[in-house]
């Protein structure tokens, strides 16, 4: 007797079925550039042969990138769109996009057609070689020489030497990541350019490739140099964070005790004074400065303590160990 022939696969098992690869989008005021960049990502991702989903997320825009988006969607299969409810900022939006997306693998690029994903096979093939994360560098950027290129030159160098990641473009947006490193980073703020430094911290193998860089075709850029003071605060979060995010008392508790430390040797030094050379201490400047350092020092004591039991939440909240496994190996008796 023949067997009937296998049905088709449903469109909600097809709907079910993770992609290979996602590729995450964050959009701002885009509607000009947005079709022709749908289109030069199908060109470039179609011929991979693997399964692949554009998540593309809306972030709040005011141009009527959202309609455009709606437009795009029946007759893009693999399009995934995210619509915002207001402008929240790249950071958020991609974090937006990195939880729709399904893919082991996760590219991101700019949509403003800057970035080449004609580019994105390269990077997928770098990954390939084992590493967790590469970023793209635009070693030849089509930017404006004042306002882009010379501030970010002096910001790639000083995060490289802040991070201990010694990359040539942090604020290049065309990277691709394997999704469990994904899964371990939480993003706030502005630490989106941040991220192979918060990779570092878990543990990734970051690799860099040049790519290309277009000049802008369509609109103005949203960044001006009004981002330095927010790039140098969101620095200064993941330096901290490199280096005391599971020991934050090593940090306060050490300038705490220094402090007090401080504080009593003076105070030892003045009561000396007072007792043996019946010298006037009350009027003393170094008397404020005795009482200042002691209670600076207990504060910053207080705010070390405070800090740990803050980690351990962290950590214990979430099931979040202080650790990474990247592989385990178990020989035959190991089952």
């Amino acid at each position: 007797m023949t067997e009937p022939p296998p049905h088709p696969p449903s469109p909600a098992t097809l709907a079910d079925t993770a992609p290979e690869l996602s590729v995450v989008v964050p959009l701002y005021n885009e509607a000009e550039s947005l079709p022709l960049l749908v289109e030069k990502l199908l060109a470039a991702l179609r011929p991979l042969g693997r399964s692949y989903e554009l998540v593309l997320v809306d972030d709040g825009s005011s141009d009527g990138t959202a309609a455009v988006l709606k437009q795009l969607a029946p007759a893009t299969p693999e399009l995934v769109a995210v619509l915002l409810r207001r402008n929240y900022g790249q950071t958020p939006a991609m974090a937006a996009g990195f939880d729709a997306s399904r893919g082991a693998v996760i590219v991101t690029l700019d949509g403003d057609l800057q970035n080449d994903p004609a580019d994105i096979p390269m990077l997928l093939a770098e990954l390939e070689r084992g590493f967790d994360l590469v970023s793209g560098w635009r070693h030849q950027r089509q930017d404006n020489a004042v306002s882009r290129l010379l501030p970010s030159k002096v910001a790639n160098r000083l995060i490289a030497r802040v991070t201990g990641v010694r990359l040539h473009d942090y604020g290049c947006s065309l990277k691709a990541y394997r999704r469990e490193l994904v899964e371990d980073m939480n993003l706030y703020g502005e630490l989106h350019r941040f991220l192979p430094a918060l990779a570092f911290i878990e543990g990734a193998r970051i690799s860099e490739v040049k790519v290309n860089h277009n000049a802008r075709q369509f609109g103005q850029s949203k960044y001006g140099l009004d981002r330095t003071f927010r790039v140098l605060m969101d620095l200064l979060t993941v330096w901290f964070m490199k280096r005391f995010l599971t020991r934050p008392m090593h940090v306060f508790g050490f300038w705490g005790l220094a402090s007090i430390a401080f504080g009593l040797v003076l105070s030892l030094y003045l009561v000396a004074e007072k007792l043996f050379a019946d010298a006037d201490i009350g009027n003393r400047p170094l008397l404020m400065v005795a009482v200042l350092a002691l209670i600076a020092g207990v504060q910053l004591f207080c705010f070390g303590l405070l800090a740990e039991l803050q980690m351990r939440t962290y950590h214990e909240s979430q099931g979040r160990p202080i650790y990474r496994v990247r592989e385990t190996l178990r020989g035959s008796l190991g089952g």
